[in-house]
C-alpha cells in the first residue's frame, strides 16, 4: 500500500467521524475522555464542567470557522447537562 492510499484512507475515515457526538480523538483505549472526566469528579463538579463548556462553545461559535459545529456542542454539553440535572432531581 502507498502513502497516498494510505493519507487517502485516513481522510476518509475522518470525514465520517461524528466531529460533535463521538469525536475519535476524545477516545483512547476503548476510554471516551468525558467518562473518565465524569469518573473522576462528584455530580455537582461535572454539571458545572458540563455548563462551563456549554458556555466556552457558545462565546466562541462566530470565530472559529465552524459556527454550526460549535452550536452543536454547546447543545450536545447542554443535552448532558440537562440529563444529568434530570436524573439529580427527586
Amino acid at each position: 500500500m502507498k502513502l497516498q492510499d494510505i493519507k487517502e484512507f485516513e481522510a476518509k475515515a475522518k470525514s465520517k467521524e461524528d466531529l460533535v457526538n463521538n469525536p475519535v480523538h476524545y477516545n483512547k483505549h476503548g476510554v471516551e475522555c468525558i467518562k473518565a472526566i465524569q469518573a473522576s469528579m462528584t455530580d455537582k463538579e461535572y454539571q458545572g464542567y458540563l455548563k462551563g463548556n456549554t458556555l466556552k462553545y457558545l462565546w466562541r461559535y462566530n470565530y472559529k470557522g465552524n459556527p454550526i459545529q460549535d452550536l452543536e456542542k454547546a447543545q450536545w454539553y447542554l443535552n448532558t447537562l440537562l440529563t444529568t440535572v434530570n436524573k439529580g432531581v427527586k
